[in-house]
């Protein structure tokens, strides 16, 4: 492993450790990468998941961010609006599998 310095980041904050004040993040190799998954937990896993998907994903718009969260505010307030899965996927299939 390399070590490479970063003033933003430690690898407490990283790796979720107590150890403060160290400056440095370490750089590994795709291969090293992968033989250190089975020695993290669950919720670094989970975490390193949710931080490769997001580097994929671009962030939503403004206007895009407000119509989801009008969205989920509109199903907490009338719960039964919501359609179940099975229900939507047969209603699709029937109506563009013609």
């Amino acid at each position: 492993m390399k070590w490479s310095p970063r003033s933003h980041e430690t690898p407490a904050k990283i790796r979720g450790d107590s150890t403060e004040g160290m400056r440095y993040i370490f750089s590994m190799s795709f291969s090293e990468v992968l033989a250190e998954l089975p020695a993290l937990t669950v919720s670094e896993r989970q975490l390193l998941v949710r931080r490769a998907l997001d580097l994929d994903e671009p962030a939503l718009s403004e206007k895009d961010e407000a119509l989801v969260e009008k969205r989920m505010e509109d199903h907490r307030r009338n719960p039964d609006s919501a359609v179940p899965l099975e229900k939507m996927k047969t209603r699709l299939r029937s109506r563009f599998s013609k």
